[in-house]
């Protein structure tokens, strides 16, 4: 399966677009963002967890990333409610479920194998009346996973790092070529692309460089 799989093209999706599938668990669904294989896959999504669902516990062989967006996400080391962004490195297992349920964005297959940092932080920062911050979650070689917080009529430069990097909108609005980013839109530029995006409404975004590793 491929979706979106051309990392040299830019990529963009707004919830009005999402087109949930379910997964081979009951009461687990997700929006496929990026792709490249079947069930185990290089895979960008957002998961849907239904109220009282959970996952058999997998080893993430190439490592797993998530922010929980909506809800409580949780597994036998933690429990993780909305704005904590989790990194589980390759080697990792767990056994996933939510009891309230819960709506994540994760990103599967896509670390550097010499990264074994393993850590959960709350997006917690507050957002400007005016001006602009930025936080730095994660830096590894040349991933960096960043938090930016803005106030409106900011003008925010992605693309900027010389890889593909990927946004997500977590609050507020941006205006991205005449186009609307509300919350929960996600924009992936390829390396060496820059653009610029307007704050409309006072937003928290998160953003990251993607190195691309090779992966079978």
């Amino acid at each position: 399966m491929a979706v979106r799989a051309d990392l040299t093209k830019a990529a963009q999706l707004t919830p009005e677009q999402w087109q949930w599938v379910d997964s081979p668990q009951a009461g687990v669904s997700r929006v496929m963002l990026d792709r490249v294989g079947d069930e185990v896959a290089i895979a960008t999504s957002f998961v849907r967890y239904a109220k009282g669902s959970t996952f058999p516990t997998h080893q993430h062989a190439l490592g797993e990333e998530f922010l929980v967006l909506e809800g409580e996400f949780g597994d036998e080391h933690a429990r993780y409610p909305a704005g904590t962004y989790v990194r589980n490195p390759a080697g990792t297992s767990h056994a996933p479920f939510s009891e309230p349920g819960c709506l994540i964005w994760v990103k599967l297959r896509q670390f550097n194998l010499d990264d074994q940092a393993q850590f959960a932080a709350s997006l917690d920062t507050a957002i400007p009346a005016a001006g602009r911050q930025e936080r730095l979650l994660h830096e590894f070689g040349t991933e960096r996973v960043r938090e930016i917080v803005a106030g409106p009529g900011e003008v925010l430069t992605f693309g900027d790092a010389g890889e593909v990097e990927e946004v997500l909108v977590l609050e507020g609005c941006l205006e991205y070529e005449g186009e609307r980013l509300p919350v929960w839109s996600w924009l992936r530029l390829p390396a060496g692309e820059v653009e610029q995006a307007k704050v409309v409404e006072a937003a928290r975004v998160f953003v990251k460089t993607r190195p691309v590793y090779e992966r079978d």
